[in-house]
């Protein structure tokens, strides 16, 4: 680092992103948790017509937009808010509400931990029982931010709506943050929640199901008040966030809901497929409701499955965690993908 940075962020740990970028060309990806999948047609056709009128500013408020999502979520326009990514708005909300600490599992997502050291935000782990969140070792959380991420990652175990419900119950001073970035691949959305109570904001991508991450392209969905808040740190820091070929994307994605149950499907149906062929080869695999699976084998390491499957330019996740260390996260791809990976695993074990 230079010697004009700032020394708070002298002990910053950015985001992982090793491995990534090689990845980009000539190998299988999943490692990632992208959707095998191209955007919607009326998503790439929208965003290329939008490329005509690249020369004005964008909409900061992203009301086309957010009129198409507010029927298809069933919540008003104003009670959403456009982020790049979901990232962003999780930024937003580790600089607008966490004055008073943050919570989330110690098994989660990593930029949690990320955004609150970026931010100066004191934080607390809960361990995870059996890999699950139980929302009763939330309670008493001192007025801190909850963050949970359900389904959770990368475990992919989901929490029913009444275990949701009970961690909003036992933290009525809190501020609970619902991050649903893989929620359509077989979970139950918390939206309903956001009418009900006055402390929850649910954050959602269209990274995963709606083949849109290199659009970058995200929101939150909570009550008028919270999401002025929000909008207001956006519009401080960044009012035009989100440009107007990802918003026509986005458009053209939601006016296309076909194309993306179709993909979500096949997406399910490959990922039972593969649990199944990862079971019989000797895996312990998790309980998945997202586009990803996360296993162990019974006698092999988990960075020796990593390495043997990378040399054969197929990228998976490997965690240095020690608690997770032998497990790898997988992302579901195409079926010819799978096979690919099935295949050469079968090759290190067999």
């Amino acid at each position: 680092m230079s010697r004009f940075l700032h020394s708070k962020y002298n002990s910053l740990t950015p985001y992982d992103t090793s491995g990534e970028v090689e990845s980009l060309t000539g190998y299988i990806r999943l490692n990632t948790n992208e959707s095998p999948y191209p955007p919607s047609p009326k998503a790439i056709e929208y965003a290329h017509e939008a490329s005509r009128n690249m020369n004005y500013y964008s909409d900061p408020d992203c009301r086309e937009l957010a009129v198409k999502l507010s029927s298809l979520m069933n919540v008003k326009p104003n009670e959403i808010v456009f982020g790049n990514g979901s990232d962003e708005i999780l930024s937003f909300i580790f600089m607008a509400f966490c004055e008073n600490g943050a919570a989330f599992p110690d098994i989660t997502y990593s930029f949690y931990k990320i955004l609150a050291g970026l931010h100066g935000v004191n934080y607390v782990t809960v361990p995870l029982r059996d890999f699950r969140v139980e929302p009763e070792d939330y309670a008493d959380m001192n007025h801190r931010t909850i963050f949970i991420a359900n389904p959770n990652a990368p475990t992919g175990i989901a929490l029913s709506l009444n275990e949701i419900e009970r961690i909003i119950n036992l933290n009525p001073e809190s501020l609970i943050v619902i991050d649903e970035a893989y929620v359509d691949f077989g979970a139950e959305s918390s939206v309903r929640f956001i009418g009900d109570y006055d402390n929850v904001i649910i954050t959602r991508t269209f990274s995963k199901s709606r083949s849109l991450a290199g659009g970058r392209l995200g929101w939150c969905m909570t009550n008028e008040s919270l999401a002025r808040d929000i909008r207001d740190i956006k519009n401080t820091i960044a009012p035009y966030n989100i440009n107007a070929m990802t918003q026509a994307a986005g458009t053209g994605s939601i006016e296309d809901e076909e194309y993306t149950q179709r993909n979500i499907a096949e997406i399910c149906r490959e990922r039972e497929l593969i649990k199944n062929a990862l079971t019989e080869m000797g895996f312990e695999v998790l309980d998945s409701r997202t586009n990803f699976l996360f296993a162990r084998h019974k006698n092999i390491s988990g960075i020796r499955i990593f390495e043997w499957l990378k040399k054969r330019h197929i990228m998976i996740r490997h965690f240095s965690n020690q608690k997770i260390n032998d497990w790898n996260r997988i992302t579901i791809g195409t079926h010819e993908q799978m096979q690919a990976m099935l295949n050469a695993l079968k090759e290190e074990i067999f």
